[in-house]
């Protein structure tokens, strides 16, 4: 699951958040070595020919291309949400790509948590409401993580202790 509960520290409990990644740094790097590899094998056959100098700047910019592409991609799921939740206040933290940041708090006693089957920006849309305004959660987590997070932070709200 791409979210954690942190183990508590006195009252306070705290939830993190974040968006998959199917690719690893590593991977990453493994990737684009073979991808530059595949493609310069056939340049091989052109070793010592004008052809070479002729192909070379379309197959580099394609792997150039492939890692702008994937570095762009890693740059947009830098995502952090971070939910504290005590007795008396109910944070939750949004850190967003480009260093936004997006706070969001209110009495833990009024929050509600729900589940949006349909009609949300994505299948199962979890919103918290009960403070100035209505906020989402989890929006890059799976369907399947997105119930499974709506269940565990409703559990998390019914079990706080009274203040």
């Amino acid at each position: 699951m791409p979210y954690e509960w942190l183990p508590p520290s006195g009252a306070e409990t705290r939830l993190h958040l974040w968006p998959y990644r199917s690719l690893s740094q590593r991977g990453f790097v493994w990737f684009i070595g073979g991808t530059a590899a595949l493609i310069g094998l056939p340049l091989v056959a052109v070793l010592g020919s004008p052809v070479l100098w002729g192909l070379l700047p379309f197959l580099v910019s394609a792997v150039a291309a492939i890692w702008f592409a994937l570095r762009r991609s890693y740059r947009d799921t830098e995502i952090l949400e971070e939910l504290t939740l005590t007795p008396t206040r109910m944070t939750l933290t949004r850190h967003g790509p480009r260093g936004q940041r997006h706070d969001w708090e209110a009495n833990p006693y009024w929050v509600r948590v729900t589940l949006h089957a349909t009609g949300g920006k994505v299948p199962n849309y979890v919103t918290l409401s009960g403070g100035p305004r209505v906020v989402e959660i989890g929006a890059f987590l799976s369907e399947d993580e997105r119930k499974t997070l709506s269940d565990d932070l409703s559990r998390a709200l019914r079990d706080l202790p009274p203040v």
